[in-house]
């Protein structure tokens, strides 16, 4: 069997460089092509030049060819370069693997849309810690599906330009639904002044943006006399990318569909 041929997308960026970093130390993996924004000061220079490795890529900023050079594309951009280079992908038949975050509601059906062409596993977080989270809270909300309020706390670094993150958003609507509920009616995003008592409905985040925290997540189950606290922290980017790779490697010899991590981790 041939090496998986891979193309990344945002390549000099933090998770970028991780995702190369990680595509280069896997023997069953090929870098086919890394990629950057149009005009990049770092075109043609090679991929593993920030890392001190040679893998032999020059960065390019043809987003149509560097796709079209592989079997599968990873995204961790922004919504509207992650859905430019979908549409590439559905295009020239390639795989993607999305963990782009901040996409609204008619962007996620692009999604959707060119999945019924090619496949592709879109997921708020490829950390294979946290998408174990997101089933520990499955089973917290159906036990403490009474009498506990339930607050969503999030950290990242001050670069990071959308809140709440996309873990946060995807573990209140796993709350949400394992409690019965519409997370678009009961979340909260904000309190300021006299807010009155809390709905027990309510389901409250809280974002925190400061300095390089690369990112913590925490679902509290406030109740009388006991707290329960389901957290995640994150020492570094590269659990992201090595989950990223295993998502890739789930979409091999697959026609299409949209899938996410707990269909990678078989957590369904």
């Amino acid at each position: 069997m041939h090496k998986q041929k891979i193309a990344i997308a945002g390549c000099t960026g933090r998770m970028g460089r991780t995702l190369i970093e990680a595509t280069h130390a896997d023997d069953s993996l090929e870098l086919a092509a890394a990629f950057d924004r149009p005009g990049s000061r770092f075109v043609g220079r090679d991929a593993g030049d920030a890392l001190g490795i040679e893998t032999g890529v020059l960065i390019t900023d043809d987003a149509e060819a560097a796709i079209a050079a592989a079997d599968c594309v990873i995204d961790f951009t922004l919504p509207d370069g992650t859905l430019r280079h979908l549409d590439i992908a559905a295009a020239r038949g390639v795989a993607a693997v999305i963990g782009t975050t901040g996409l609204d509601g008619q962007q996620k059906a692009r999604v959707a849309e060119a999945a019924e062409r090619v496949p592709v596993v879109f997921a708020p977080n490829m950390a294979v810690g946290v998408n174990a989270v997101f089933k520990l809270l499955e089973t917290a909300s159906r036990i403490l599906n009474a009498g506990y309020d339930v607050e969503i706390i999030e950290a990242h670094h001050r670069h990071k330009v959308d809140a709440p993150s996309g873990t946060a958003l995807r573990m209140g609507e796993v709350v949400a639904r394992e409690l019965g509920r519409d997370l678009g009616e009961c979340a909260i995003f904000g309190r300021e002044g006299r807010t009155g008592e809390r709905d027990e409905q309510t389901i409250a985040f809280s974002t925190i943006r400061g300095g390089d925290i690369i990112g913590d997540h925490t679902v509290l189950f406030a109740g009388t006399g006991e707290r329960i606290e389901i957290t995640h922290k994150s020492g570094g980017r590269m659990p992201y990318a090595m989950g990223a790779l295993r998502a890739a490697a789930f979409l091999r010899g697959r026609p299409n569909g949209l899938f996410d991590m707990q269909d990678v981790l078989g957590l369904r």
